[in-house]
């Protein structure tokens, strides 16, 4: 076979979801095949044992068909054998982040009520590093329901607005979405090691990285901690041919002091948030590597891809296989069968099978690849004129002294900038000038804040509601906050 897999979804004799797992975690008598190293190594046959007697454990707390499970477990191979074991019970998984606050967790579990939550007994988790197994505490709500839709997964939006959504996944759409993966030129391959970085609560680390890789036999490899000399490490002993992120560990790794390039190195992929162009042209020149994109969303995975790094930031690549977008006043729009959304409709998003990504977007007439130019949400209007905010972070941005910014509307467009350590004292009236120079005057905020680190959420995001903001700096500390 070529660089691509074979695929799994094959018109009326594709498997259902349950069959699919039971016949990948046979591995086709391949039981000696490594599938997964985290501090120690971890083979097929392993992990087949392993999730049938987490299956046998889960029982015994009475999970079955039709089962409702919240599983909340740090990274671990106990939390993937627990959701491997859940699925081929025919349970609904539902999966919750370990560095969720309780109060971000209660909310969560009312809204979606299972039956049981599956825990380590010591959330919330404040660093939430790969681990090779962790204790499981199972416990059981009287008040919880059965499974009442056909969805597999449960998970939910970024909330990077605070308002997290409930998206399901039916076995069919997982199967589809590996299926993608899989026709997609340059994904691992049966024998190459990939080191995932990507949370494995979330779309492309679980489906891109844990189910694509149980489908192509490629091998994952584990971190335990974001540290950019461990990750490097990690790419030059273990000869690893993809890496798998978003762009803070790409910003990490690309810092890298030395000369020495990991041997077989091929892949490198983002996903998440649009890769900065100054870390995708500092890891190129460290590693000899462009850093692809994919681009997706919770609500149906994986949309576009440019694994290669052929177009730099922000453009995203060409549409994935079997995915069917427009765009459509500015904003790109994808066709579904079906609303993603659980509860409630979230009138606007998804009509007449088409659902709005509310992400601005641009697509090449020659290509087709699509550049994604900012959201429809961060367009507002000052004084009767539009403002999009993310034109004023990124004249931020490319502040030789900020390392990040966010930028926010609510009596007054106001700023939330992190500066670089390093730089010296940089006040607010230096960028005040600095977007003089480069922003029309109703374009410049009117607060600058300067918090030692931007708040994000549960998947990497950055926050962008402002009362969330003020109310991660109340709890850090701030410095003395500008106003002009």
């Amino acid at each position: 076979m070529d660089a691509r897999t074979e695929t799994i979804v094959d018109g009326d004799t594709a498997p259902d979801f349950a069959t699919w797992l039971a016949r990948r975690l046979d591995g086709d008598g391949r039981d000696g095949e490594l599938w997964a190293h985290g501090e120690r190594e971890v083979t097929r046959g392993r992990l087949r044992e392993e999730t049938a007697r987490a299956e046998s454990l889960l029982a015994a707390h009475g999970m079955g068909p039709g089962s409702t499970a919240a599983v909340q477990l740090p990274p671990s191979f106990t939390l993937l054998w627990s959701v491997f074991a859940l699925w081929r019970m025919g349970a609904q998984v539902m999966l919750l982040d370990p560095r969720l606050t309780a109060a971000e967790t209660s909310r969560l579990i009312e809204v979606c009520e299972p039956q049981f939550h599956l825990t380590s007994g010591q959330e919330p988790l404040r660093v939430a590093g790969f681990r090779d197994q962790c204790e499981v505490v199972v416990r059981r709500r009287p008040s919880g329901h059965a499974a009442r839709t056909a969805h597999r997964l449960l998970q939910f939006s970024s909330g990077s607005t605070g308002l997290p959504k409930v998206i399901g996944r039916t076995g069919e759409s997982l199967l589809a979405e590996i299926g993608r993966f899989g026709r997609l030129d340059g994904m691992p391959r049966r024998g190459e090691g990939v080191l995932l970085l990507s949370s494995l609560v979330h779309s492309f680390g679980l489906i891109g990285g844990v189910l694509h890789a149980l489908n192509a036999g490629s091998a994952l490899h584990f971190a335990r901690r974001p540290h950019r000399g461990e990750l490097h490490q990690l790419l030059t002993e273990r000869g690893l041919a993809a890496v798998f992120g978003v762009p803070a560990h790409f910003d990490l790794l690309s810092r890298n002091t030395g000369d020495d390039v990991p041997h077989g190195l091929r892949l490198a992929v983002s996903g998440g948030e649009i890769m900065p162009a100054e870390v995708y042209e500092r890891f190129a020149r460290r590693y000899g590597v462009r850093i692809g994109q994919a681009y997706g969303m919770t609500e149906v995975g994986i949309i576009a891809t440019d694994l290669g790094g052929t177009v730099p930031p922000p453009a995203v690549g060409v549409p994935a296989p079997g995915i069917h977008v427009t765009v459509r006043d500015g904003t790109l729009r994808l066709s579904l069968p079906e609303n993603p959304y659980v509860y409630g409709e979230h009138t606007g998003r998804y009509t007449d099978g088409w659902l709005d990504t509310h992400d601005l977007c641009t697509t090449d007439p020659g290509t087709g690849a699509l550049t994604i130019t900012g959201r429809v949400d961060s367009v507002v209007a000052v004084g009767g004129l539009k403002v999009d905010l993310s034109e004023v972070e990124s004249v931020l941005e490319a502040h030789p002294a900020v390392t990040e910014a966010v930028v926010v509307y609510g009596e007054a467009i106001e700023a939330h900038v992190v500066l670089e350590t390093r730089a010296g004292r940089v006040s607010s009236r230096d960028l005040v000038a600095w977007c003089r120079a480069r922003l029309s005057p109703y374009k410049i905020p009117k607060a600058f804040h300067f918090p030692a680190a931007l708040p994000r959420t549960s998947n990497g995001k950055l926050i962008r509601n402002s009362e969330l903001l003020h109310a991660a700096r109340e709890r850090v500390g701030r410095r003395k906050v500008a106003t002009l």
